[in-house]
């Protein structure tokens, strides 16, 4: 992940930005609160394969609850302090979802989710992640997973609560955010 500080030279206003990512759709492309530009390289095989299983996880339990909205990792939401970020995988809760205008839905919608998901690659630091986790729940995200593979860890983040973390789970269940939903890790 690399950040670049551009301003005062340039500002990376909504529109700049999204003319930025529409330009370059090869790369992943993230705006902080601070109007830094974060350019994140494409994911390994394994990163990759283990982010699918978990999204399509995510995905097969909206499809039967049909509660909210699942995203993949290319969707980017603008947080009410300024950043735009895209999560691994996300789930925003059905009404939430419908109160938005066709066009804030075609941009990077202008909320948090409820539901964010980061997998840490083996190239990631973990304090920048455990940040942006931090940076969710503080914009309104009511549960986060953040998930080191490689330690067998998964970092839970709840609003008001210290975060938790699960050593080696084989599951983890998303209640009451996620009624029901119960992730697998034994496939990954």
């Amino acid at each position: 992940m690399i950040a670049l500080n551009l301003r005062p030279t340039l500002s990376l206003t909504d529109a700049v930005f999204e003319r930025l990512c529409q330009q370059n759709p090869d790369l992943r492309l993230e705006r902080t609160a601070q109007g830094e530009l974060i350019v994140m390289p494409p994911a390994g095989s394994e990163s990759s394969r283990q982010n699918l299983s978990l999204s399509a996880q995510l995905w097969q339990w909206n499809q039967q609850t049909k509660l909210g909205v699942t995203f993949d990792s290319s969707a980017g939401f603008t947080l009410p302090n300024g950043a735009i970020r895209s999560p691994d995988a996300a789930w925003i809760e059905k009404t939430r979802w419908e109160r938005l205008t066709p066009e804030q839905r075609r941009k990077f919608a202008p909320l948090c989710p409820d539901f964010v998901l980061e997998l840490k690659s083996p190239g990631d630091d973990l304090p920048p992640l455990q940040a942006k986790l931090q940076e969710y729940i503080d914009n309104g995200a009511q549960l986060g997973w953040l998930i080191d593979a490689e330690r067998q860890q998964v970092y839970v983040y709840r609003p008001g609560q210290p975060v938790q973390v699960s050593d080696r789970p084989d599951t983890l269940a998303g209640n009451p955010v996620l009624p029901n939903f119960v992730m697998d890790f034994t496939l990954i």
